[in-house]
């Protein structure tokens, strides 16, 4: 039996007025003789880092047991929904001085970094993964944060200069990549797209037009030739890509009609630190089903981060709250942040592992490292780092365990493994001395 169905390239966009929007993985576009069923397409792997600050509470954040089935602790029970692509790695180290400064810098090189005011680090995974994988997409990898401090000068602790705090991406030794803070940003380098002028975006914003509304011929035209799984799929996408549009320009009004002069606050964030998170995670899930990159780093927060959490019940700065002075409520309110950040996380897997992809969905088929290049904050140590890694990396990685090992190993033997499972094998990354078994 032959099928009939239209056969799309991978890279279709819509096209309109200042938009191309990239499509997610259909049916169609599979070759008309191969059905999934009969011969499965090979999935495409994704990559992505989600860095905190300050450490973690260990005793509430390590599992209890080695291995598979081990229980959940407290801090990481969010996660336990996700049980069979989660993997829980601790004992790992960053072998150096006490710091915030080479926290982050180090987190995914294990290159300590220059001391006084040069900035010389090494590359990091993110983009040797992006040069394996994500020079086929518009964009081979995407930075974004929640926060910057890039103002502050001088250094941060142990002569290190305070500009290694504000990425944790190096393009190579000398040039770290810059991590965007605005959600409007992000959406418009996404989707806003080829042809499309700073003044037709601005035109369209102040027109209040959805990016969607120039695509909606393409849109119309294109659905007519789709079955209905794929119409359905098509729509659920540019539904998110909406509503994530919608929520932006809500936050663009907010900031323009605030009475408040806050000139060094970009328009488009929202006042929410939670509300600024999800949109960052949504945009980072739209581009992954699009394949418009499949490597993403996004630091949730940043090291000396002063945000409070009122939400939760912290209404003390996170820095402050991690120099708990092991005195039991400072604890408790640090305790109340690590958990806060991996329900946010845990929010992400679950959009991914909800979205369709090939065979399978985006969990399956991503490897997300999520962690800190701390573990005590209240004593500056990089010892026993908390690390998870999340999905099914198309096929290579399973879940359902705790690898503990030896105190003090190098944390880069993780990023080597990564590599690995990434198609990027390496016999050394900075200070590593072998490899992991993920």
């Amino acid at each position: 039996m032959y099928l009939t169905k239209k056969h799309l390239r991978r890279r279709t966009f819509l096209r309109g007025a200042g938009a191309a929007v990239a499509l997610p993985l259909l049916d169609a576009m599979v070759p008309a003789q191969t059905a999934w069923a009969q011969t499965p397409v090979k999935p495409t792997l994704r990559a992505g880092f989600i860095y905190v600050p300050h450490g973690a509470i260990l005793p509430q954040w390590t599992p209890i047991g080695d291995g598979a089935d081990f229980k959940f602790s407290r801090i990481l029970k969010p996660l336990e929904p996700f049980r069979g692509r989660v993997t829980v790695v601790t004992g790992c180290a960053l072998n150096a001085e006490n710091g915030h400064a080479i926290s982050n810098s180090m987190w995914l090189n294990g290159v300590k970094p220059a001391h006084g005011t040069e900035i010389r680090s090494g590359i990091t995974i993110d983009q040797m993964i992006a040069a394996k994988i994500g020079q086929d997409t518009p964009f081979p990898s995407l930075e974004m944060a929640t926060e910057d401090h890039s103002a502050e000068l001088g250094s941060c602790g142990g002569d290190y200069a305070c500009a290694y705090m504000n990425t944790i991406s190096w393009r190579n030794p000398t040039t770290p990549n810059p991590m965007e803070l605005n959600p409007r940003v992000v959406f418009e380098r996404l989707f806003g797209g080829d042809g499309a002028t700073a003044e037709q975006r601005l035109a369209r914003l102040k027109d209040n037009l959805s990016l969607l509304d120039g695509v909606t011929e393409s849109v119309n035209d294109l659905a007519q030739s789709l079955d209905p799984r794929d119409r359905a799929r098509l729509a659920d996408y540019l539904e998110n890509i909406r509503e994530i549009e919608r929520q932006i320009a809500q936050a663009e009004k907010k900031n323009q009609e605030s009475a408040l002069v806050a000139p060094d606050t970009p328009a488009g964030i929202p006042d929410s630190f939670e509300d600024h998170t999800r949109l960052m995670f949504n945009l980072w899930a739209l581009a992954f089903q699009g394949d418009i990159t499949r490597v993403a780093s996004f630091m949730m927060a940043r090291e000396l981060s002063t945000r409070t959490y009122p939400q939760i019940g912290v209404s003390e700065g996170h820095h402050p709250v991690s120099h708990h002075q092991n005195v039991p409520e400072q604890i408790e309110k640090h305790a109340k942040i690590n958990t806060y950040h991996i329900g946010l996380f845990a929010d992400f897997l679950e959009k991914l592992r909800r979205t369709p992809d090939g065979n399978g969905d985006l969990l399956d088929h991503s490897m997300i490292l999520y962690g800190s290049g701390m573990s005590n904050g209240n004593v500056h140590s990089h010892d026993i780092l908390p690390a998870v890694i999340a999905g099914g990396a198309a096929g290579r990685l399973g879940g359902n365990r705790h690898i503990k090992v030896p105190l003090m190993t190098p944390f880069s033997n993780l990023l080597v493994a990564m590599l690995e499972k990434a198609g990027v094998p390496t016999d050394r990354l900075g200070d590593s001395t072998g490899r992991l078994d993920l």
